[in-house]
């Protein structure tokens, strides 16, 4: 059960996806506030409560990139988990560096989806969520090879494999090749894990 009071606006216009992340969240002892859009979740929005967004891309009307602009451009500062099936890598990159605490595909395993929002909860009650050492990082940028280090700086751009490839003038198995040994010498689950070091 949390430790601390914490209400998840979670925004998606599929109603199955909704139900089940509701079921799910309220069973592990959150408050949710369903929404179906982002309008809806813009009229729902009480910004007296301590919350957290699970949110969508792609949503009818205002999406969920744009939804993210909007409360940013308006000074509500809301951690934002990103729950898509409609995820790629530049997308990935944008919506972190625009803020959001993680970046997830569907379908979402249970457990990564709550340290996401534990992440985000540490957020809200302004405790610096767990983060590597400059210095840890600075030697797994070092363990990298020239060549890797250039897929890396290719990768934090959003980039895709065929793209790196085609400015790299190699195929696209090569690029797979280092993006796997990128992953290994960072210790990086994914894209979420190379912004959140690098980016």
């Amino acid at each position: 059960m949390p430790h601390k009071p914490v209400a998840i606006y979670i925004v998606d216009s599929d109603p199955r996806a909704l139900d089940t992340q509701v079921a799910f969240l309220k069973a592990a002892g959150y408050d949710t506030v369903p929404c179906g859009s982002a309008e809806q979740f813009l009229k729902l929005y009480d910004p007296e409560r301590k919350a957290c967004v699970v949110l969508e891309l792609q949503l009818p009307g205002m999406s969920g990139s744009e939804l993210q602009g909007y409360l940013a451009s308006n000074g509500l500062d809301i951690p934002i988990v990103i729950l898509t099936a409609h995820g790629d890598v530049p997308i990935a990159v944008q919506t972190l560096l625009a803020g959001a605490v993680d970046f997830i595909e569907k379908p979402a395993s249970e457990s990564r989806l709550l340290e996401a929002i534990g992440t985000a909860s540490e957020l809200i009650f302004d405790r610096e969520p767990t983060r590597l050492s400059q210095k840890i990082i600075a030697q797994r940028l070092r363990s990298l090879t020239d060549r890797e280090r250039e897929v890396l700086d290719h990768l934090l751009k959003g980039k895709l494999n065929k793209e790196i490839a085609l400015d790299l003038n190699v195929s696209q198995r090569t690029i797979e090749a280092h993006r796997a040994r990128i992953r290994e010498k960072t210790r990086a689950r994914g894209i979420v894990d190379l912004v959140r070091m690098f980016g």
